[in-house]
């Protein structure tokens, strides 16, 4: 291991941090706690439907027929099922999660409900490795706290999206060791990699925070990204809209 970690030019050695994956390479990390992954259910889908979560949150990111949405972090699919029909037959759904067993089981479930507008593939940490300029929506569902590499899997997301295309930010407003992330946070992280907040709103339905992201400039390379200080370890204050 210490000899794949270290490469040797002459008498000059060259250190790979090998505790994170390639793709997160030369960017950032980040300066915050990371909730660990416990499940890919958030919450039960029949006590989601009963407060309305993917409707509201579908009628809020504007959702049309024939578009094209990226559900990231899919789980076993409660937004994808629901993306699929309000998208409609010209429309396209693609569900990616790091977890290859969950998304064989997303896959049975897609394959019996024969929901024919969806696709499903893997990410990394760093990289969800979504196809260029191709979705009118970007869906990060209580899923955002979880990422470990903020800055590499915004940079890698960024170029997905269509023109006048948005990231649908999802999360609940809770430390980020606590399966939430501050909104603070969240705005300064997406700013780093220009995107621009276009939308915020406070809902008890959704147990948290919508909040829309449009793209605001170029992509930064990866050693212009600044990244954010904590919010809440810092004791940072921001102003919320």
């Amino acid at each position: 291991l210490i000899m794949a970690a270290v490469s040797v030019v002459g008498c000059h050695k060259t250190e790979v941090k090998v505790d994170r994956p390639a793709s997160a390479q030369g960017f950032p990390a980040a300066d915050r706690p990371v909730s660990q992954i416990r499940s890919n259910a958030f919450s039960t889908e029949a006590r989601r439907d009963s407060v309305n979560e993917a409707r509201l949150v579908m009628a809020m990111a504007a959702i049309q027929p024939g578009m094209t949405v990226a559900d990231i972090g899919a789980g076993e699919g409660y937004y994808t099922v629901r993306l699929a029909p309000m998208v409609g037959a010209r429309g396209r759904v693609l569900a990616e999660d790091i977890d290859r067993a969950v998304l064989v089981r997303l896959g049975d479930r897609v394959a019996r409900d024969r929901l024919d507008n969806i696709s499903i593939i893997q990410g990394d940490e760093a990289d969800p490795h979504l196809p260029d300029g191709s979705f009118d929506r970007i869906f990060l569902v209580h899923m955002y706290h979880e990422v470990r590499e903020p800055y590499a899997f915004l940079w890698h997301l960024r170029p997905a999206l269509r023109k006048n295309g948005r990231v649908i930010l999802v999360d609940s407003d809770r430390p980020s060791d606590a399966h939430g992330i501050p909104p603070a946070q969240a705005f300064c992280e997406f700013a780093a990699l220009g995107f621009r907040l276009t939308q915020f709103v406070r809902k008890p339905e959704i147990t948290g925070y919508y909040a829309q992201f449009e793209l605001a400039g170029g992509r930064p390379s990866a050693t212009a990204i600044k990244p954010c200080k904590d919010t809440v370890n810092n004791n940072a204050k921001a102003i919320l809209p």
